[in-house]
C-alpha cells in the first residue's frame, strides 16, 4: 500500500492478491461533510416524524419529547448508518449521493465489525457533543470547556492526518474514498465510439452488475475489440437485448446506441469485479465450465 498525490487529490494504492494495483482517491473533507449533512437531515426528519406521531397519539406526555427524541435518535440513527454501509458496500444514502464510500484501510474486505465500530464512535464524536451543545446554559463551566475541547479534537484529527481519518476511522481501520471509476484498456478504448460528453449515458446499479463474472467480461471485451462490429450490426443488437434482459435493465437502448451501452456496461462491470476482488469476494474463474455456459448465453 502506498500514498501519492494525483491531480491535487491524495490517493491510496492497494495491491490485492491478483497483483493488479487499484488506486483510490481519498475523499475530501468537504464531500464527507456534505454526505454527513444529508444523512443527518434524513435521520432527523424520520426521528421528528416518529416523535410527533407518538406525542400526538397521546402515548407519552409532551414534556417527554426531548427524551423521546434522544432515545429514537440512538435507536434509529445508529442502525441506519450500520445497515446502510453493510448493505451498500460502505455507503449510506448521503455517501451514495456524494459519490464516496468506506473501505478497509489495509485493502482487505470491509468487515461488519469495522462498520459497527466506526459508526458507534460517530455517536461519541458527533452526536453526543451536539446534544451537549444544546444544553450549554444548564451546564457548569468545566463541562462546557470539556465539550468544547472534545469538539476541537474531533475537528483537528481528520485535518492533522494525511488519510483524513476521523477517530472512528482510526479505531476501526477504515478509509473514506471517492467511489472508484475504472478506465478501459488503451487498445479497447481506441475501438470505443467517441461521445460528446465524458458523462456516462447509462447508469448501472450493483444489482445489474451481479449477474456476470470474469469470463463473461472477457467475452464481452473480445466482442468490443472486433472492428467489424458496428452499432447497426444485428449481432451487437442481439447481445444488447440479451444483457438488458438478463440484468433487468429498466431503460431502453435506442438504435445506434448499442456500442455505447456495451462499452459503458464493460467499464461498470469491470469496476464492479475489481472492487469485489479488493473486498475479498471472488467470482467464478473465467475458465470455469459454468462461466463458459453463461458467456455463450451472452453472445
Amino acid at each position: 500500500m502506498s500514498q501519492s498525490v494525483t491531480d491535487g487529490k491524495r490517493t491510496e494504492q492497494f495491491l490485492p492478491p491478483e497483483g493488479v494495483p487499484i488506486n483510490f482517491a481519498i475523499a475530501s473533507l468537504g464531500t464527507r461533510f456534505g454526505a454527513q449533512f444529508l444523512d443527518i437531515l434524513l435521520t432527523a426528519l424520520v426521528i421528528f416524524i416518529c416523535t410527533a406521531v407518538v406525542i400526538f397519539a397521546g402515548l407519552l406526555p409532551v414534556s417527554a419529547d426531548l427524551m423521546l427524541g434522544a432515545l429514537l435518535g440512538f435507536l434509529l440513527r445508529t442502525p441506519y448508518y450500520i445497515l446502510s454501509e453493510l448493505i451498500w458496500n460502505g455507503r449510506t444514502l448521503g455517501k451514495r449521493i456524494t459519490g464516496i464510500r468506506v473501505i478497509n484501510a489495509n485493502g482487505r474486505r470491509l468487515t461488519p465489525h469495522q462498520v459497527t465500530a466506526r459508526n458507534l464512535m460517530k455517536e461519541v464524536e458527533i452526536f453526543a457533543p451536539i446534544g451537549l451543545l444544546s444544553t450549554l446554559d444548564s451546564q457548569s463551566a468545566w463541562m462546557n470547556g470539556l465539550t468544547g475541547f472534545w469538539l476541537l479534537a474531533v475537528v483537528i484529527v481528520p485535518l492533522a492526518n494525511r488519510r483524513r481519518q476521523r477517530l472512528g476511522d482510526i479505531i476501526a481501520g477504515t478509509l473514506v474514498v471517492d467511489n472508484p471509476r475504472s478506465v478501459l484498456l488503451a487498445d479497447l478504448a481506441v475501438s470505443a465510439p467517441a461521445t460528446a460528453s465524458s458523462q456516462p449515458a447509462f447508469d448501472f446499479q450493483p444489482e445489474h452488475l451481479d449477474v456476470y463474472g470474469k469470463y463473461e467480461l472477457q467475452t464481452l471485451e473480445d466482442v468490443l475489440r472486433d472492428s467489424t462490429k458496428n452499432p447497426g450490426n444485428e449481432e451487437i443488437a442481439k447481445i444488447v437485448r440479451t444483457i438488458t434482459r438478463r440484468i433487468r435493465y429498466p431503460d431502453p437502448v435506442k438504435p445506434g446506441q448499442e456500442l455505447v451501452f456495451l462499452n459503458e456496461f464493460y467499464r461498470a462491470q469491470r469496476e464492479h469485479l475489481e472492487s469485489l476482488k479488493l473486498f475479498g469476494t471472488l467470482r467464478e474463474n473465467k475458465y470455469h465450465d459454468h462461466s463458459r455456459t453463461e458467456a455463450k448465453k451472452l453472445v
